[in-house]
């Protein structure tokens, strides 16, 4: 039984941006084929790479060195991002053909959504992070044009995906994927990055509505979160596992759990000074009241996912992009809870960052060393596996 369902083309559309490679398989372009399969999913490696540099200078714990770290992370995320947009346009200009594809397949689609939250991590490491190599006028300069960027980007891909599945995607009932929730999660991190800006614009009008169209970009990805999620978990149980190289995609919805802690945290932080005093109280009050009890719920989640991981690997998942899963949403988790011990003054939620960091930065180190080595190889720019040995179901 194929996961994803034929679209509405002239013809079929692979699952072709998911799936492991055939080494030595033809791209199939004229010109530089080995961008031919370049998908908008390796934004994700861009993702990942910046939350290790951002998760680590938010840790409640002063670690000799973590810093240093962090820069040269950042720095590699910097490259990453120029790399990988570089490769996309040549997709783009080279291969037209292979990226309407992409648009149309309702499993590559929603992968638009990492664009953005490429930018918008890029951004919010560069404020945090590579202010100490470039100064703050630098850093808040290129922040400010990856954020309007990463937030245009963001809005307009959950709007146009979810409209591309229901008029041209349409996919079968049962067939709901944690992938879905990408384009809706990228408002979410928008949210957080925007409350760093909060206290670089002038007091006034300025400050408080970008604080309030930061709560307003909470609440859209929240609630489209809340649709889409209730979905995933009825095609978990009606249908069964996920095939073994998209098992990681369930690490996916740790990203808008503990983005959204994350962003209610970052927000009380940026409120006072920017609303009225009783407004910025409450603020910090719904920041703990909201983030405690999803901030649970995220470990819940990790839990499943976890053991669903553990049976996948057993069954002989190998590697693929999708490990990239690994990552960011867990980084998400780490900078949440580093948000609440900032609020509580627990010493449980620091120890819970510190946890969530050390296998944020272990899921990094293999995620990345594997993506070198299929670079390398020529395995992971390849063309994709048959779809029908690929979507087959597990055990």
């Amino acid at each position: 039984m194929a996961i994803f369902p034929q679209t509405r083309t002239a013809e079929p559309l692979p699952v072709t941006a998911l799936l492991p490679r055939r080494t030595g398989a033809q791209g199939g372009g004229r010109r530089l084929p080995s961008l031919r399969h370049i998908g908008p999913n390796w934004y994700a490696s861009v993702m990942g790479t910046a939350i290790v540099a951002s998760a680590g200078v938010a840790l409640p714990v002063d670690v000799p060195g973590l810093r240093a770290a962090c820069t040269v992370v950042w720095a590699l995320s910097a490259v990453l991002l120029v790399t990988v947009l570089a490769a996309r346009a040549g997709h783009w200009l080279h291969h037209r053909d292979q990226a309407r594809a992409h648009l149309l397949d309702p499993a590559v689609a929603p992968f638009y959504g990492c664009l953005a939250m490429a930018l918008l991590a890029v951004g919010g490491a560069t404020l945090t992070v590579g202010v100490d190599v470039v100064g703050v006028r630098a850093a808040l300069a290129v922040d400010v044009v990856l954020f309007v960027a990463g937030t245009a980007i963001g809005l307009v891909a959950a709007v146009v995906v979810p409209y591309l599945m229901v008029v041209r995607h349409r996919p079968a009932p049962g067939t709901a994927s944690p992938v879905w929730l990408l384009p809706l999660v990228a408002p979410m991190v928008s949210a957080s990055q925007g409350a760093l800006l909060v206290p670089h614009v002038a007091a006034g009008q300025g400050r408080e509505a970008l604080l309030l169209a930061c709560y307003a970009m909470f609440g859209l990805s929240l609630l489209a979160t809340l649709v889409v999620l209730p979905l995933v978990f009825a095609r978990l149980v009606h249908q069964g596992p996920l095939p073994l190289a998209l098992t990681p995609t369930l690490f996916l919805v740790l990203g808008p759990l503990g983005q959204s802690t994350t962003a209610v945290n970052q927000l009380a932080d940026a409120a006072p000074g920017a609303v009225a005093g009783p407004y910025a109280s409450a603020f910090g009050a719904f920041a703990v009241l909201y983030g405690v009890p999803v901030m649970g719920f995220a470990l819940l989640w990790l839990a499943l996912a976890g053991a669903m991981v553990i049976r996948a690997t057993r069954d002989g998942m190998g590697f693929a992009m999708t490990w990239w899963a690994f990552t960011f949403p867990v980084g998400t988790c780490v900078t949440g809870a580093a948000g609440l011990a900032r609020h509580t003054g627990l010493d449980a939620l620091t120890w819970l960052a510190v946890a969530l960091y050390a296998f944020l930065v272990v899921a990094w180190a293999v995620a990345g060393t594997r993506t070198v080595r299929g670079v390398v190889s020529g395995a992971l720019t390849a063309a994709p596996v048959p779809p029908a040995a690929a979507t087959a179901r597990t055990r």
